[in-house]
Order: C-alpha cells, then structure tokens, then sequence
C-alpha cells in the first residue's frame, strides 16, 4: 500500500537532476511504499521548462554503459515530475509550492556557482535573482502560511558539486535574511530545517546528439528530452539516519545512495581513486597519442599504467576499508572503458596543476609517509604533467588550458631545458603545491629520474619502461 504523496521542490530542469534526483524519486516509487512528486522550478531565465511542460512533465531515460563486463543500453520513462514553474513568468504560483502541506524535501542542482551570496539580490524582486534568495522566499511564504510551525521546516538536500553544499547554503540563507532584515522568529523558524551536506555521483552525457533513431524508435511521444547517462549511480547524504523514515533510499537495491554521519571519507574516496587517477592519466594519455578515456583501456601500457596505480599506490595511500577502496575503483575502471561515453583527454586537461595539487598529490605524500618511499607511477605521472607544461620542448598538438600564470611558469622554467633546474624551480614553486615540495629529498630525485626518461624517449611507454628499471634498481 503507498503512502501519502511526499512532494518536493526542485530547482533545475536539466539533464543531472532528471538522470538523478527524479530517476531516485522514480525508482522509490516503483521498488518502495514511497510515493513521491517533484516540482520543478526553472533557476534561471532560459531554460527547458516550456518543453518540460508539452510533455507533460515526462521523459525518457537511457542508461548506457558496462556492467560486469556487459554492455548495456537500457531506457524508461520518467514520470514523477508534477507541476513545471518559471517563476520569472509566474511568481504567484512559485510562492504557491510553499503552501503544500506535504512539501517535504527540496533538491537542486544550479551549477556551482549557484550557491552564493548575492549582495545586490532583493527580497521584493520576483522573482529573487539568486537560487539561494528564490530560496528565502518559498521558506518565508511557508512559514507566514503555516504561522511559524515548526512541523512543516523542510529538508533541504543541494547536490551542487561544491564541499559542504548544504553548510554553505544554510550560510548563504542566513546571511540574506540578516541582509533583508528578516524577523528573529523567522530566522529561529530557519534553523529548524534540514540542510544536508551531498556528495553526488553519476556522468549524464545529457541528449544524446547520434543514433537519434535508436533511441526514439519506440518512444509513445516525440520525446525532446532524452536524457542518457551511464548506470553508476552514488548519493551520500550526511545527516541523521531519522532522514531514511521520509526518504526510504535505504530500500533500494539497484542504486547506492548512503545516509551517514560523514561523508568525509566517500569525498576523500572520490577525489583520489576517480578524479585522481582521471588527473594522473591525462597527461600521459595524451602524450602516449591516446585521445579519449575509454581508449586508454583497450591499450595495454595505459591499462596496466592506470591499474597499478589505483590499486598499488592511491588505495594504499587512502585509511578506509581496502575492500571498499578496491570495490570502488573496479566500478571506475569499469566506467572508464564505457563505449556510450566519449570524454576527451584534452577536455579534462583544463587547469590540471590544480586539479594535480588537489587530487593526486595528497595520495603521493601520504603513500611517502606511510610506505617510507616514494610512489613510482604518481610520481610518474607528475612527470608526465610538467612534460605536458614545457610545450616547447614536447611538441605535442594539445592546447594548455590553466592559469595564464602557471602556463607563464612552465615556459620561464623549460627555457634552458635542464631537467635538474627544471624539477627544482616546479617544486619549489609554493604558489603552486602549497607547499615546498623540493624539500622532500626522494621526491626531487625520483621526479628528476622520470622526467629524464620521458624527455629522452619518443614514445612514454619506452620512459616508463626505463624509468621503472632505474627506479627498482635504486
């Protein structure tokens, strides 16, 4: 028997949140007592809203990708979408959503930029300009709708891809309403919420722009909203378990969506073993001449280069349960060699010193404090990264994307091209690491070893090759 309806608010009418909130909502409804609808609001002028409405609020979704070893292309229909509003057309109706007695929840995704303060935003505007001052205002009209009781606060679940998105939009909130002068009780009323902290998972290619008859052929609409997206699904919400009494995700089998008291660990666990082996494998990928992600696995020296690392230097670098680390970076080398998703190595190459300080270096320095020894192929691959910088030297085809700053650096540095100079001044570069990191005696000296090799071989599998014999020899 399904419960009550349990609405929800959703700012974003695009691809993500419909490949994963409304997909959750779908798959509660269908595996679950849960009865779910959500309420879609266009964050921004321009948007997909009017099309949303045409069909109704439906769309069909396509899972695309490989499961233990298996291509697979399956598709639905999503229909859990209710009501459709522009608030910029009509504001009267948005403030509306926040009359619902079984309003529960409100999702968005509105880029990461969508969460912040915004000093010229108004509280009279209609709409706010901000997502966060839209926001205040459904919180307000609820609480002067309902007289402040407390029984009707919302839980208020962001899955924007910043750290501590429901923090920060509670910090942005409370900040408005001191900025629009907003009553004590009121604000009182807003600590009462629920802000969740998220950290969401997927890869939505979005409309798929080939093959357009394969995936309309069955369709019971024109449908102008295909979403595709690959089957890995991940939602960790950190909070109180109290949550799973209203939004039973707990119940679900076919996708992993966690409520715990710290998401802390699954963050760390992402941006190491995913994005950091994304970052160590760009550079040499695209100095080996392999364009894409996916090719890198069907090439035995990136394949074997990418394993090696995942599993015999970032995972031992991370405190977690190793089962747990392992179970993970299979499921990423598995989405890595996914056909349906074509990601450019090039693409992914933007601002990839940062990217490299933030994502590969924490798991190089921790695997050199706890195994007393220098990683061999994160070292490698920072190589391959400074390589990638020093353009002129390397010739390769690529663009750099980064700081005008960074890109600046690199040339000064590979000017003389003396490979000793070159390691010293990267490493010593603090703006950088944050850190000095030529202090670190092994590390200036294996980096050094690499570089040498791949400077004075045409192809980097050759480097890699020499470098591993001087580095096991030592």
């Amino acid at each position: 028997m399904k419960a009550n309806i349990t609405d929800s608010i959703q700012f974003g009418e695009g691809n993500f949140l419909r490949a994963f909130v409304d997909y959750c909502l779908q798959i509660l409804n269908e595996k679950t007592t849960f009865s779910g609808k959500a309420n879609v609001i266009q964050p921004l002028p321009d948007g997909m809203i009017d099309q949303l409405k045409k069909q109704n609020g439906k769309y069909h979704l396509f899972h695309e990708g490989v499961i233990s070893g298996q291509n697979i292309r399956t598709g639905q229909q999503i229909d859990c979408v209710d009501l459709m509003v522009n608030p910029y057309q009509e504001f009267d109706q948005f403030l509306k959503l926040a009359e619902n007695k079984n309003l529960t929840f409100v999702f968005s995704n509105t880029t990461e930029a969508g969460i912040a303060l915004d000093q010229k935003d108004q509280f009279d505007a209609t709409p706010p300009k901000s997502f966060p001052g839209k926001l205040l205002r459904l919180l307000h009209h609820r609480y002067k709708r309902f007289n402040g009781d407390t029984s009707k606060t919302l839980h208020i679940i962001p899955c924007e891809l910043i750290d501590k998105n429901g923090s920060k939009l509670k910090e942005v909130i409370l900040e408005l309403c001191k900025k629009w002068q907003l009553e004590d009780d009121f604000v009182s009323w807003i600590q009462q919420n629920h802000f969740y902290n998220t950290l969401v998972d997927r890869i939505v290619p979005g409309y798929p722009k080939e093959d357009l008859e394969f995936y309309k052929k069955d369709l019971p609409f024109d449908d102008q909203l295909i979403v595709t997206c690959e089957p890995f699904f991940l939602w960790i919400i950190e909070g109180n378990p109290k949550l799973l009494e209203v939004f039973p995700v707990d119940q679900l089998k076919n996708i992993d969506v966690k409520v715990v008291s710290d998401l802390g660990i699954y963050r760390t666990r992402k941006v190491r073993i995913l994005n950091g082996s994304h970052t160590s494998l760009v550079p040499v990928g695209l100095l080996h001449g392999t364009p894409t992600v996916s090719e890198t696995l069907k090439d035995d020296f990136l394949k074997s280069f990418l394993s090696h690392t995942l599993f015999d230097e970032i995972i031992p670098s991370v405190d977690f349960d190793k089962k747990e680390l392992e179970d993970y970076a299979q499921s990423v080398l598995e989405r890595f060699s996914n056909p349906f998703i074509i990601h450019q190595l090039e693409s992914i190459s933007l601002n990839s010193i940062s990217k490299f300080k933030v994502r590969v270096l924490p798991s190089l320095l921790s695997y050199y404090k706890k195994e007393g020894k220098i990683p061999q192929n994160l070292t490698f691959a920072m190589a391959a990264l400074i390589y990638f910088y020093g353009k002129e030297i390397s010739k390769h085809p690529h663009p750099l994307k980064d700081d005008p700053k960074n890109i600046s650096f690199f040339n000064e540095v590979w000017k003389d091209n003396n490979i000793k100079k070159v390691v010293t001044k990267t490493l010593s570069n603090t703006e950088l690491w944050g850190q000095n990191l030529a202090e670190i005696g092994p590390l200036k000296d294996k980096l050094t070893q690499a570089l040498n090799a791949i400077a004075s071989h045409q192809r980097i599998s050759q480097a890699h090759q020499v470098y591993k014999k001087t580095f096991n020899h030592e």
